[in-house]
């Protein structure tokens, strides 16, 4: 097992620094996103998430915090071994349910369940951890007043016409592909439309920004380990012109077949080459690598339906926010997600007539 650094940074307040006018730049976020989410209800007649609306797989496993861990990374959830249960929503990360055709960064969001300790403001009485990560080490813009700008170019694209999407999501993969054919990538062609047609079983996931870790700061990922999981990785899926392929993708893969994916931290070791305020910067794993503190477990299972959506999508919100005190998300861009994430699922939750709840214990869901 790789050694854990042996001088992380220790969390303190002061490792957050706002900027002056970051109330105002959230109040504008929190409306941007509140006009896409009212527009798509308009198209629905149904409240959706505000960002990563379309779903690919919704799952249940198991989260196992693994035993024999340094004390660096025995922090908060991963204190001690443990298993707990666990909900899992793959999705898309754009705020309107598109044909898989036009291909998005993927997303997923973790809630682990039966977590006891001191709360994060907000989620006093629950009993959740949630992480909520997506594709590629690094969030898109460094600071919110960046997501904003990006936010609104991308607010624009709501509610346009499908076809002129799909047109441009093949030309935007095109250009990705021949980009990362010299080396190359690019963050903004893929949320734009330029996300490879790949497995999402087989994507690794981030926290993308940083995240308290007990004493110390840290980022996580979720990285396929089991080698069913191993072997997607890379492998496109032919969705022919299914509008929903990936979830057939997702159905027909874990119908047949279980996994495990292992959950990483990347600790903190130096504040001017990883950067708490600048979610842009990915940390260099050299400087600090990820390594296994815990591992997630799916059993064979259906892994979308209706049914199932009725659960997760509609019942159950994920956040940053919900969870320890331990592992409060950190920077810019994370404070500004805790109001925007509250009105998404406030929204859903009053024009759907069903408000979300945090569960105690998870009944197996729906096939």
């Amino acid at each position: 097992m790789t050694q854990a650094p042996t001088a992380p940074i220790r969390y303190t307040p002061a490792v957050e620094q706002p900027e002056p006018n970051e109330a105002e730049v959230t109040r504008e976020l929190v409306d941007t996103l509140h006009g896409i989410i009212e527009t798509t209800y308009k198209d629905y007649g149904h409240a959706v998430r505000s960002v990563h609306a379309k779903s690919h797989a919704l799952l249940e496993g198991t989260f196992e915090v693994l035993g024999g861990l340094p004390p660096v990374l025995a922090q908060g959830l991963f204190a001690e071994p443990g298993t707990y249960q666990t909900v899992l929503r793959i999705s898309t990360n754009a705020g309107d349910i598109l044909p898989d055709s036009v291909s998005l960064p993927r997303g997923m969001a973790v809630k682990v369940i039966g977590v006891d300790g001191d709360r994060l403001p907000g989620s006093e009485g629950d009993a959740t951890q949630d992480f909520v990560m997506a594709i590629g080490p690094a969030f898109l813009a460094p600071t919110p007043a960046k997501f904003l700008a990006n936010l609104k170019m991308l607010a624009k694209t709501t509610d346009r016409v499908e076809g002129v999407k799909k047109v441009l999501s093949a030309t935007l993969r095109a250009a990705e592909s021949a980009l990362e054919a010299v080396g190359g990538e690019s963050a903004m062609l893929k949320s734009m439309g330029g996300q490879a047609q790949t497995h999402p079983a087989g994507e690794s996931y981030f926290t993308q920004a940083p995240l308290r870790y007990g004493d110390y700061i840290a980022k996580l990922s979720v990285v396929p380990l089991s080698p069913n999981f191993k072997a997607l990785a890379g492998e496109t899926v032919d969705i022919g012109g299914d509008p929903d392929g990936l979830r057939g993708a997702m159905n027909e893969f874990f119908g047949a077949e279980g996994g495990q994916w292992e959950v990483r931290a990347q600790l903190c070791t130096d504040l001017d080459k990883m950067p708490v305020e600048d979610a842009s910067v990915p940390w260099d794993e050299e400087e600090s690598p990820y390594i296994p503190v815990a591992r997630i477990t799916v059993e064979p299972q259906s892994a979308w339906s209706e049914t199932r959506a009725k659960v997760v999508d509609d019942s159950l919100a994920f956040s940053p926010w919900h969870g320890l005190a331990a592992h409060q998300p950190l920077g810019g861009v994370m404070r500004a997600r805790k109001p925007a994430y509250e009105m998404s699922s406030g929204f859903r939750g009053q024009h759907n007539g069903c408000p979300m709840h945090e569960p105690k214990s998870l009944e197996t869901l729906p096939a």
